[in-house]
Formats: C-alpha cells, sequence, structure tokens
C-alpha cells in the first residue's frame, strides 16, 4: 500500500483521479465499486483489498448510494475530511451538471436506447467481471468462504428485496464470528482513518438531528426550499440498496405532490442512465426541473448529505472495531457475502440488461480481454464500448 500524502498535491492527485471515473463510470453502483477496485486498488495502490472489501461491506451496512460512500471513504482514508469531499466532488459533479443541463436544455431526449449506451452496458459488464475475480481470489479461498458467497449470490437473486442485502450481510456476520472468531493470521490491513471520534459523534448527531428537525421546519415555515430539501434528505437517508431503490421514492415525494409530471419524471430516469457516477444525481435533475440550477444543486447536497454524515461517523469507529479478532471473524464472513451479492448483481440486472445476443458477449469478451490481459486504460475500455456499441446498433 502506497505512502499517503498530505496537502495539496493529496487533494489534486484525489481530483483528478475521482473526476476522471467521474467522466467514465457508467454502469450503476456494482460498477462503480469495479471501477473503484481496477484504479484506487490495483493501479494506484491506496487500500489493501482487504481493507476495500471492509469499506465496500461498511456500506453494505449503512443506508445511502454505497458506492458514493466507498469513494467518499477512500477519499477519507487518503487525505482525511477534505479528501472525502474533493473525492465525492470529482466522482459526481459531472453527471451532475449533465442531468442539470438535461433539465434545463434537453428535456424530453431520447437517449435510453442509444447504441452507445448499450456497448457502455457491455463496458460495465467487464469491469464487474474482473472486480469479482480479483476480490474473490483474497475474500473467499476456502471451502467455507465460498459456500457463504454461494449462499449470498442465491438468496439475493432469489429474494430481491430493498433490505435483502442487510440481512444477508447480517446473517453473514454471525456465520464468520461462528467460523472465524478464533482464526488466527499475520495479514492484518492497516487502516488509518484521519477523522477523530468527537468529530464523528457530531456527524452522526446531526444526521439524525436534520432527520428529526427538517420535518417540523417543512411544518411551520412555507419555504419551498425547506420542504425540497427536507424530501431529498430524507430520501437519501431511508435508502438501503443502491440508486435504484431511491427512485421509487424521489417518485412518490414528488410526483403525486404537483412538483413536477410523471412525463419529465421519466424523461430525467432516462437521461440518468445515459450519464456516468452515481444514479442519486438523479436529484439534480429533478431539483433543476423544479427550481432551475439552484434547485438542482440544493437538491444534490441533500441527497448526498447523509451519505457524508453516515460515512464520516462510522469510519473512526470501523477502524477500531475492524482490529478485534471476534469482529475480523465476522468481517471474514461478511466480506465473503459481498462477493456473492456482487456476482448476483452481475447477473441482475448488469449481464440481463446488456449481454442480449451472442455478438454482445463476444464484444464484452474483448473489452474484458483488453482490461485484464493486455492492461489497458479504463478510459480506453469505456471509449472502445460506446464506439462499438454505436456500430452494433447498425448490425
Amino acid at each position: 500500500m502506497k505512502e499517503k500524502k498530505t496537502g495539496i498535491k493529496a487533494l489534486l492527485e484525489i481530483l483528478i483521479i475521482s473526476t476522471r471515473l467521474g467522466l467514465s463510470s457508467f454502469g450503476g453502483p456494482v460498477a462503480h465499486l469495479g471501477y473503484f477496485h481496477n484504479e484506487y486498488i490495483q493501479r494506484k495502490k491506496w487500500m489493501d483489498e482487504k481493507s476495500y472489501a471492509d469499506l465496500v461491506a461498511l456500506c453494505q451496512f449503512l443506508p445511502g448510494p454505497a458506492s458514493s460512500q466507498v469513494g467518499i471513504g477512500i477519499g477519507v482514508m487518503r487525505a482525511g475530511a477534505l479528501g472525502g469531499i474533493i473525492s465525492f466532488i470529482g466522482f459526481t459533479l459531472p453527471s451532475v451538471l449533465a442531468l442539470i443541463l438535461f433539465a434545463l436544455v434537453l428535456e424530453g431526449l431520447d437517449v435510453a436506447d442509444a447504441g452507445w449506451i448499450h456497448g457502455l452496458k457491455i463496458v460495465a459488464v467487464a469491469v464487474v467481471a474482473h472486480a469479482i475475480v480479483g476480490m474473490s481470489k483474497k475474500l473467499t479461498p476456502d471451502v467455507e468462504r465460498k459456500t457463504i458467497a454461494l449462499l449470498a449470490l442465491v438468496t439475493t437473486l432469489l429474494w430481491q428485496t430493498a433490505f435483502s442485502q442487510v440481512g444477508i450481510i447480517l446473517i453473514a456476520a454471525i456465520i464468520g464470528f461462528l467460523l472465524y472468531r478464533n482464526h488466527s493470521t499475520t495479514e492484518d490491513a492497516d487502516i488509518q482513518v484521519p477523522i477523530s471520534k468527537r468529530f464523528a459523534i457530531i456527524c452522526i448527531s446531526l444526521f439524525f438531528g436534520l432527520l428529526i428537525l427538517l420535518p417540523f421546519l417543512r411544518e411551520v415555515t412555507t419555504l419551498n426550499w425547506i420542504a425540497m430539501f427536507d424530501s431529498f434528505y430524507r430520501s437519501g437517508s431511508l435508502v438501503f440498496g443502491g440508486g435504484h431503490v431511491v427512485l421509487p421514492l424521489l417518485e412518490r415525494e414528488f410526483v403525486p405532490t404537483g412538483w413536477l409530471s410523471e412525463e419529465s419524471f421519466l424523461a430525467g430516469y432516462g437521461a440518468a442512465q445515459a450519464v456516468p457516477g452515481p444514479l442519486f444525481t438523479f436529484a439534480a435533475y429533478l431539483g433543476a426541473v423544479m427550481n432551475g440550477w439552484q434547485g438542482g444543486l440544493l437538491a444534490t447536497v441533500a441527497i448526498f448529505l447523509p451519505a457524508f454524515l453516515l460515512i464520516y461517523g462510522t469510519l473512526p469507529f470501523w477502524g477500531s472495531l475492524r482490529r478485534n479478532p471476534k469482529i475480523k471473524g465476522a468481517l471474514m464472513g461478511v466480506n465473503a457475502a459481498v462477493i456473492g451479492i456482487l456476482i448476483s448483481a452481475f447477473y441482475q440486472p448488469i449481464w440481463t440488461s446488456s449481454i442480449l445476443a451472442p455478438i454482445d458477449f463476444a464484444f464484452a469478451a474483448i473489452l474484458f480481454s483488453m482490461l485484464v490481459y493486455w492492461k489497458l486504460p479504463p478510459w480506453i475500455i469505456v471509449v472502445t464500448g460506446a464506439l462499438g456499441g454505436a456500430l452494433l446498433s447498425f448490425i
């Protein structure tokens, strides 16, 4: 693991890399974890495999956009609290700006069925497959953990609810605790979180305080921006399972109340699929439709603020807990379950929405080889996928 940098140089490095990822990370939260793994873990070696897996496991526990929280967490551990903010800005701002532009200028543009978007979905197949192969070697080395991963895979495929992942992770933690609580290992991932526990407690208190205070302020005032902030903040606070789960919450908040039409909502959803970065940036589109670019920025801050408060509030305690032998045993089970969850998400929705014909599979195999065997940079894979998808649409 590379030595952690400090100061402006570290922040600039985080900004450059996260912005590059924000411009090229198509395919949804599981694909984002694959892009992060390829860039931060394999290429930059900012964290080791176990630390990354532990961070992913923590973010699966927390409500909110898991991939964004992982990106924030990596930025925090690289350059402190400000590093988390810079990492988030780089990864999120490209799609926020694109979706605000869609709302202001290109609303109603039908891009969901464009050939280049199909090509980017195939890129996600290659990226996620690469991440699964790399992580599974480390996290499921024995039959017991392979079995936990298999059970997680089968369960998440057959029981697809908002809380299934959390339930599976809790069960895997119990199984891991029972199997590995006395397991000794000399390979101990060193994860240092440059955030104080006092600051963490303040963040957790603020998270719950806003969750309680905002609905009250909404009732006693007539300010539209408070009502908007409350709706987006509450949606970002109560979502388990990733960006797609937040869509029905947002629909119930804004369409029946007349803030925007069903047609505008669906048009924005199509646009959100066409841009890289986290699906939670769909909030930027909704805010811009309702109140211009200022509304888009307000909605973005509101829906992602819970993610910041939760990851900042839990990381300092997570670092100490994971060094406990019994907690480490539980984490071994959780990390194995994460592999199963990733494989499940790899099939549904990534594979089923991307590999529709033999030629799609052939193209995915080419992209996978470019990434894994020829070691080409991810941005080349993305460009090749977009161009290839556009060509495939004519075949």
